[in-house]
């Protein structure tokens, strides 16, 4: 297979872009190409727009508390919580763990959930965390120690109910045990291989609702 990185007819600009784009989950160097000769095409204004929306990601905060990228109004800046682990009306004792914001989103939108959330990050399939996932759930930890005299009343595993999903679990289910009254896992409404960012809003509801 020809890899259209290294073509030498490319142009510099598209040469760069691929680059940079390949990388991407989803992308490779062809669709990385594809993508950088199509937006050549829209115009020079429409290049601006895209590259200012790509700018404007530097404003992005990580929440102290449950790590989600936000720029909450009034709540940007690094170190701060985000506007649901700030909101005085959820439950500091009930927290979903899941491993991207776009599962968070996907569980916010059911309106069934008022916890806080933590997001650890995208698991390995060895049921191994890395350094950064281990600093996550020790400010679990830690929470849970110093605002709720050491334990979670309940701990929902967000996690995909997959082979390697289900491995994550167990895994977290063991390191979190003695900080939580109760640990369960989302209800098979989600169908076996299925991922939570897919999910319809009704198949969610009823997975928070039958969590096991």
């Amino acid at each position: 297979m020809i890899n259209t990185i290294n073509l030498p007819m490319l142009p510099k600009p598209i040469k760069n872009f691929t680059d940079v784009f390949a990388k991407l989950p989803s992308l490779g160097p062809r669709q990385a190409t594809r993508l950088a000769f199509y937006i050549a095409k829209l115009g020079k204004e429409k290049i601006k727009e895209i590259a200012t929306a790509i700018t404007q990601l530097n404003d992005l905060s990580t929440c102290a508390r449950c790590f989600r990228a936000h720029s909450d109004e009034g709540l940007a800046g690094q170190g701060k919580l985000c506007s649901i682990c700030s909101d005085p009306t959820r439950s500091k004792h009930l927290v979903a763990i899941v491993e991207k914001e776009t599962d968070l989103i996907s569980l916010e939108n059911t309106k069934k959930f008022n916890g806080w959330y933590l997001v650890v990050g995208e698991l390995s399939k060895l049921g191994e965390f890395n350094p950064e996932q281990k600093l996550r759930l020790n400010s679990l930890k830690s929470f849970a120690k110093k605002e709720l005299g050491g334990k979670i009343k309940e701990i929902i595993l967000a996690i995909n109910p997959t082979t390697y999903g289900d491995l994550s679990a167990a895994t977290l289910k063991k390191e979190l045990a003695e900080y939580a009254e109760k640990i369960t896992r989302l209800g098979r409404g989600i169908p076996t291989g299925g991922e939570i960012e897919f999910a319809d809003e009704d198949t969610l509801s009823n997975a928070l609702e039958r969590r096991f």
